[in-house]
């Protein structure tokens, strides 16, 4: 489970640049990833071999020109609320604007660490302009420049030594497997774990963000013994549209990183949203196991949808990754929850699958022996010997003569095919080629 640390700050002061310089680091060696800028606000870095997740809370303001300062007073709110160090942007080349006054003085009410960034000072002349944020009564600042990276050394080795110890997991926590309840608001996270631990051990109530915090729950019964997580919705004070996004992914960022499967609710009468693609896209970048369960079933008028209508339409949402069990529940009626159950072990059965190698070549060699990777400059790609790697989620390396040529839709058939032959349902799958 990692540190989280927010970024924070008014627009334009290059928040967004800073992240990106931050995760870039740790990205270009590890995240072989295409495509997945949906969740471009989040992102994990390492300094110093201390490893962390960053939130970019700018991002999360979209919408028009007339930006209030409200609605980034409250960003910083949350941030203060969820975060363990804040990194608060500001900008040397505008001096200090009230917006930034405004969040240092809810910043300096803070027990946290605090860290001030002066960002674009790339020469000496302003290095000398900096000397005005002392005013902000934050004390000691930083001079960075997010596009040359300058400084952001000093400032990466100060976060490291503030933020604080993470508590040790001891054994017998770390033997049981963990599934976290993510979701929106509202979808019935706590009726659905009231609903399986048969109390009414959570309140529940219409109101959105009833639950305030993540909360563990030993679960035995039927067979199945694991650590159930209810993560915490929304307060009811964040009534804007991107806060409530933000609200969302924040809290489940640390229930995601600290599970092994992810039990997403959505509801049945919304259908699948923008959040609920955020936090799905959340779990699968942090190669989690993941399940779907549609809740409220029960509320919705089956003449206008189907089970296969609703299904496919949140497939198509998923894609590329849409091997994705998808169940259909109610937990005021208790239906399908074993199933569910069911379900959400044998995600963590396939995440922990182990294929022998002699079968694996055996099955794929043939297969590529068949359809070949394209040739690319008259030259051929033979792929000699493949295994499977031994990581805690499935990883896959293939031994090729030419690696550079085999492009993203040759491993995806990879990847199609080594689910069509093995399950690996609701598991992300890594796959890399390698000179042999």
């Amino acid at each position: 489970m990692n540190n989280i640390v927010a970024i924070v700050g008014r627009p334009n002061v290059g928040k967004s640049t800073f992240f990106n310089r931050l995760i870039k680091r740790r990205e270009a060696i590890v995240d072989s990833v295409s495509g997945v800028t949906r969740d471009r606000n989040y992102g994990k870095s390492e300094w110093n071999g201390k490893e962390f997740s960053v939130i970019d809370t700018g991002g999360y303001i979209k919408g028009s020109d007339d930006i209030f300062e409200g609605e980034i007073r409250r960003q910083v709110e949350l941030a203060i609320d969820e975060a363990d160090a804040i990194i608060f942007v500001v900008d040397v080349e505008e001096g200090i604007t009230p917006m930034d006054a405004e969040v240092a003085k809810l910043l300096r009410k803070v027990t946290k660490p605090i860290l001030l960034a002066v960002n674009k000072v790339d020469n000496a002349m302003r290095e000398k302009d900096a000397i005005e944020f002392y005013n902000l009564g934050l004390g000691e600042y930083f001079t960075i420049a997010s596009i040359s990276g300058s400084g952001t050394g000093e400032l990466l080795d100060k976060l490291v030594e503030v933020l604080p110890e993470l508590p040790e997991v001891t054994e017998e926590e770390e033997q049981l497997p963990r599934f976290c309840v993510v979701g929106r608001p509202n979808a019935g996270k706590s009726s659905f774990i009231n609903a399986l631990i048969g109390e009414d051990r959570f309140v529940v109530t219409d109101i959105a963000g009833t639950t305030r915090d993540s909360i563990d729950t030993r679960y035995n019964r039927f067979g199945f013994e694991f650590n159930l997580v209810d993560t915490a919705g929304i307060r009811r004070k964040a009534k804007v549209k991107e806060d409530l996004e933000f609200y969302s992914v924040m809290r489940s960022v640390r229930a995601i990183e600290h599970s092994d499967v992810c039990i997403l609710l959505i509801d049945a009468t919304r259908g699948f949203e923008g959040q609920d693609q955020s936090i799905f896209w959340l779990a699968e970048k942090n190669r989690k196991g993941v399940i779907i369960l549609v809740n409220k079933w029960d509320l919705v008028e089956k003449d206008t949808m189907s089970t296969r209508d609703y299904e496919a339409k949140i497939r198509e949402e998923l894609q590329p990754f849409t091997d994705v069990p998808i169940i259909f529940t109610s937990a005021l009626t208790k239906q399908r929850l074993l199933k569910a159950l069911e379900e959400t072990v044998k995600v963590y059965e396939n995440r922990k699958q182990r294929i022998p190698t002699s079968k694996f070549n055996d099955y794929m060699l043939k297969l590529i022996e068949a359809y070949p990777p394209p040739a690319l400059k008259g030259k051929y790609v033979k792929i000699k010997y493949c295994m499977q790697l031994p990581t805690p989620t499935p990883q896959f390396v293939f031994f090729a003569n030419l690696p550079q040529y085999v492009k993203e839709p040759y491993k995806r058939f990879l990847e199609n095919k080594i689910r069509e032959n093995w399950d690996f349902s609701g598991v992300p799958i890594d796959i890399y080629i390698r000179e042999k």
